[in-house]
């Protein structure tokens, strides 16, 4: 019985050493501040407009997911979401990132955020992604939305649409027939706009410009603009370095840019090594950028590391660029008032 015990006792001081090992040699491990936000669960929401409180806050930005296509437990894919009176504007939709949408709502109190509550998407380019939760956005909810969700994007993204609406033709089908509720039938249905380089949307003082990027063969793609009476706003979406980029990017007060670890790259096959070079901005070639732009601030972002260490890119723009440069996670928040 003795011997007994004492194995059990064995196993379980082991275990527990194991689980402290591993948790230890992680990458980007777990800290007690990750447990101690408490989040409501599962919650209905419906509005039939922002609030007074809304429409007088100021803009901020908040990042849903910094990632690329390579999967990654903490970073989801990528997205950008601006909140401007009571209304949230995303800029792709990476997997993933409408869960992350849900968390924001709650940690920053943004009802807009709420996924049946999102007007807007807008994308860069029809890579996977950036489109995969495009789907989840339009079908979250989707009895109980007042309208569809609108959607700008390059030729293609009528195509996207169609798909998926008959992707969820079937459960559309059972509920618009059945004994359920829906506030909107076509409610499942995504309001798909192709677009051209030129002004967007403008509604009051918000304005949103699209303008092209160098993506290589992915062609169309763009980079977005966007302004307001309190934050200027670039975001390259993927691109190779762009003169573009750099003049729209003049004195804004945030610049989001995606880009690879020149040591990174390095570390690729030569095939590998060429295609990056041709769709996607280096270091060293995004501190030549912001070097000509002068953001305030450069926010990095759907960054390829292939191995380094994640702040080796921040040690190579730092070493050319004397501006201010974040490497931005999941759910940083860039607010009006912090400049």
């Amino acid at each position: 019985m003795t011997n007994f015990y004492l194995d059990r006792k064995t196993a379980a001081l082991f275990s527990s050493l194991l689980l402290f090992l591993i948790n230890s040699c992680s990458s980007r491990s777990m800290t007690s501040t990750d447990y101690t936000l408490v989040l409501p669960s599962a919650r209905v929401e419906s509005r039939d407009a922002p609030t007074a409180e809304e429409l007088e806050e100021k803009t901020k930005v908040v990042v849903l997911g910094t990632g690329t296509p390579i999967p990654d437990a903490f970073r989801a894919g990528s997205s950008i979401a601006i909140i401007h009176k009571g209304q949230s504007y995303l800029f792709d939709v990476g997997a993933g990132a409408i869960r992350q949408a849900t968390i924001a709502r709650y940690k920053y109190d943004i009802p807009s955020l709420y996924p049946s509550q999102i007007c807007c998407v807008f994308l860069s380019h029809l890579h996977s992604d950036h489109t995969m939760d495009l789907s989840e956005l339009a079908h979250t909810l989707w009895w109980r939305r007042s309208e569809q969700v609108k959607a700008w994007g390059p030729t293609g993204i009528e195509q996207i649409a169609k798909t998926l609406d008959e992707l969820i033709a079937i459960d559309a089908n059972f509920r618009i027939n059945g004994v359920q509720p829906v506030t909107y039938p076509d409610g499942f249905r995504v309001d798909a706009t192709a677009i051209a380089p030129g002004i967007l949307l403008q509604e009051d003082d918000l304005t949103i410009e699209a303008f092209l990027v160098d993506h290589g063969d992915i062609n169309p793609a763009y980079g977005f603009k966007i302004t307001t009476d309190d934050l200027s706003i670039v975001i390259s979406g993927d691109t190779a370095y762009s003169d573009v980029i750099a003049e729209k990017a003049q004195g804004v007060d945030l610049l989001f840019h995606e880009v690879i670890s020149r040591q990174g790259l390095q570390q690729n096959t030569p095939g590998f090594q060429r295609y990056h070079n041709s769709v996607h901005t280096t270091s060293d070639e995004l501190a030549r950028l912001a070097t000509t732009a002068q953001p305030k601030k450069l926010v990095l972002y759907h960054g390829l590391f292939y191995g380094t260490e994640e702040s080796s890119v921040l040690d190579e723009i730092e070493a050319l660029y004397n501006g201010d440069v974040i490497l931005a996670n999941d759910l940083d928040v860039f607010p009006a008032d912090s400049f």
